[in-house]
């Protein structure tokens, strides 16, 4: 490969690593400061019945999956080329990774999105559910749990006959081309997402449009940084399509269990030449330092741990339920939920299904368990 056309690649490897930090540097700034959390939505419209953060979600959702179809109707990204689109429908591993990560959701205090913020704002409790987290992760991945996934979980499967997308199937059942069809569903799918967000008047305020059209613009930009901009049509070695620095290969968006479990690995492991920084890492420290900033500016940074053994042992036995499931069920309540959403898959749908039944089940538990003991 002639030396001007490496470097040209390097660049553009460089300016795909420093755009996904800062827009993830966005992102833990609005969580931060608008308090955008999909376990605190679960538990206000169980236990309060207020449904305001769950409207920041949907308002989120609703935003990135009709961007989405229109970037891909305008033929900027395929859905095709992201890591959503497997031949296969591993049921299992949606189903009981969902469950899993939503339990452990409940017992972490959050998701890694929600830790990672936390530890911006001081929370070394936030620190051992991320490190736990990535152990886990990362034995789910290459260690003896991974080959019990590989062996008895992965293979339960069964076809997807009309392929991984919902518009896919609208479009076998219409006769409709797949672009119309993915584009019509996301935005009937968005425009009743937005009916219900539009129905209660009070939750047009300032902190709940950050987070609603916040975390979903910047779901959009990643997905314009993974897709476009680090988009080589024809990679000079290898004449192949090549999404420069995503760890799949594919077009990757906001997602955390499995880049938390590469910095571990790298951490670890750097040694043998073989680690590099690839695009969901860099999504990790962007998060903490922009959660810290907004911290910092509202005088809320605050040191915070654990004071209670009982505290410790829930935190760590959510943390490995989290990472076992997040990879599982193939990413997080970003990964799955909002990122996987916005490309309206039936195998994110199925893992958030599980995730907010593993979720709502245990909140449910420890509310009875509260009452029980006084």
């Amino acid at each position: 490969m002639p030396e001007t056309a490496l470097n040209d690649l390097q660049n553009q490897a460089t300016l795909v690593l420093v755009l996904a930090f800062a827009l993830a540097a966005a992102l833990g700034w609005i969580i931060q400061r608008s308090h955008f959390c999909t376990m605190g939505a679960l538990s206000d419209w169980l236990f309060m019945q207020d449904a305001t953060r769950l409207r920041q979600w949907a308002l989120a959702l609703a935003l990135a999956m009709a961007g989405f179809a229109g970037m891909a109707a305008l033929g900027w990204v395929s859905p095709m080329q992201t890591i959503y689109a497997i031949d296969r429908f591993p049921w299992l591993s949606y189903l009981l990774g969902g469950g899993l990560f939503g339990v452990g959701m409940v017992l972490a205090s959050g998701c890694p999105t929600k830790n990672l913020v936390r530890l911006g704002g001081g929370s070394l409790k936030a620190l051992v559910v991320l490190l736990v987290m990535g152990m886990s992760s990362l034995a789910t991945l290459r260690g003896a749990p991974g080959l019990l996934r590989v062996r008895f979980i992965d293979p339960m499967t069964i076809g997807a006959e009309d392929g991984p997308f919902m518009g896919q199937w609208l479009s076998a059942l219409t006769g409709w081309s797949e672009v119309i069809g993915m584009l019509l569903m996301a935005l009937t799918v968005s425009l009743v997402l937005l009916l219900w967000v539009l129905r209660d008047r009070s939750f047009w305020r300032g902190h709940n449009l950050l987070a609603g059209l916040g975390v979903g613009g910047v779901l959009l930009a990643v997905w314009l940084v993974s897709g476009v901009v680090g988009l080589v049509p024809e990679h000079p070695e290898t004449l192949e399509t090549v999404f420069l620095t995503t760890s799949s290969g594919r077009m990757e968006g906001l997602s955390f269990t499995g880049p938390v479990a590469q910095w571990l690995d790298v951490f670890m492991y750097t040694a043998d030449g073989a680690k590099r920084l690839t695009f969901g890492m860099a999504l990790v420290p962007g998060v903490v330092l922009g959660a810290a900033w907004a911290a910092w500016r509202q005088g809320r940074f605050r040191w915070e741990g654990f004071t209670q053994s009982a505290d410790l042992a829930r935190h760590l036995v959510g943390a490995v339920l989290m990472g076992v499931g997040g990879v599982s069920a193939m990413g997080c309540t970003f990964g799955q939920g909002l990122t996987g959403l916005s490309t309206l898959n039936w195998g994110s749908l199925v893992a958030v299904a599980a995730m907010v039944a593993g979720a709502s089940l245990t909140l449910r538990l420890q509310w009875w368990l509260a009452e029980r003991h006084g």
